[in-house]
């Protein structure tokens, strides 16, 4: 049952996504806002539903280290397994922007979020806690991202290749779309989160754990479908592009929101996994400024995917 509480959450959340993405897109696009905005807001912001749906409600219901752990753990998936997975696909050449700006903040952000996390080792607090001053100040820095990535995608002449195919739909329709999303993502992360949690205690490890694995890999998966779909179509920017945009997206957005509405008690996350998912965004770095002149080969790829079956060998051990 508890299997199927969490599928059951999982599907409501994917189709709540769909559904709040195109009735929003919808209404953007009836307001006359330009597809690429709705491109780099809305979009994006429907592709990271799921783990803003699982780690909000996770929160809420006192679970905090699914809360935490499915952010963690997605970082780390979505660097060591979807882009390891993608290069052995096809080689990705990583844009100069990406490899000068994007990359390097998000090496400093996990630093920063790191930092936030361990209170009792920085400045021996009794406790490690997220709390809402400091969700504020990583919402702060996501207005400050999203501010920098509406000036670069101005620079850039917009076409109708790249801008998203927006269908449009009637109000009414669009606002009934939008509200039921909304609906499905709630009730549709409190499923999942639930039923992770009870399959933590049948298996007898943590909530941590589960987050850090379990949900982490399920609501990483349109990102993973994303970027294997991209390869194959040698969009190989949009494959690199997701992932980064991702990464940066969980650890602002989702993590500053959740803090903000209810501070963050951390328990399970170690120094281990903290250091993992710094460790594969500086792999990351030095491969493509290194070893393949801006690219991810397919050997780089396999060390990737290699790091991430070793750190989920070390979280089954522990």
């Amino acid at each position: 049952m508890s299997i199927l509480l969490l599928l059951a959450g999982l599907a409501m959340i994917f189709y709540g996504a769909n559904l709040l993405t195109d009735g929003a897109s919808s209404i953007a696009k009836r307001m006359r806002v330009t597809p690429l905005v709705i491109g780099l807001t809305v979009v994006a912001m429907g592709t990271s539903a799921p783990e803003m749906a699982v780690s909000l409600t996770s929160a809420i219901s006192g679970k905090s280290d699914i809360s935490l752990g499915n952010v963690v753990g997605s970082n780390i998936f979505n660097i060591l397994a979807i882009l390891g997975l993608t290069a052995l696909v096809k080689p990705l050449k990583v844009a100069t922007t990406t490899t000068r700006v994007e990359i390097p903040v998000v090496i400093l952000l996990t630093i920063i979020t790191s930092v936030l996390c361990l209170d009792t080792m920085v400045n021996g607090a009794s406790i490690n806690v997220i709390d809402r001053s400091e969700g504020m100040v990583l919402l702060t820095f996501f207005i400050l991202f999203m501010a920098y990535t509406m000036f670069i995608a101005r620079r850039e002449e917009e076409s109708a290749e790249n801008a998203p195919e927006i269908k449009q739909y009637p109000i009414w329709l669009s606002i009934v779309m939008l509200l039921g999303g909304l609906a499905l993502l709630i009730f549709g992360g409190r499923f999942f989160t639930n039923g992770a949690s009870d399959i933590a205690r049948g298996l007898g490890v943590s909530e941590a754990v589960i987050g850090l694995t379990l949900v982490a890999l399920g609501t990483s998966v349109p990102e993973l479908a994303t970027s294997l779909v991209a390869a194959r179509k040698g969009q190989v920017d949009m494959a690199i592009g997701n992932v980064v945009g991702s990464n940066i997206f969980n650890l602002l957005f989702i993590l500053g929101t959740t803090a903000v509405v209810k501070p963050i008690g951390i328990s399970g996350i170690t120094l281990v996994d903290y250091g993992t998912m710094l460790l594969a965004v500086v792999l990351l770095y030095l491969f493509t400024i290194c070893f393949g002149h801006r690219k991810i080969l397919r050997l780089e790829g396999l060390v990737l995917l290699l790091c991430y079956i070793a750190y989920n060998t070390f979280l089954v051990l522990r």
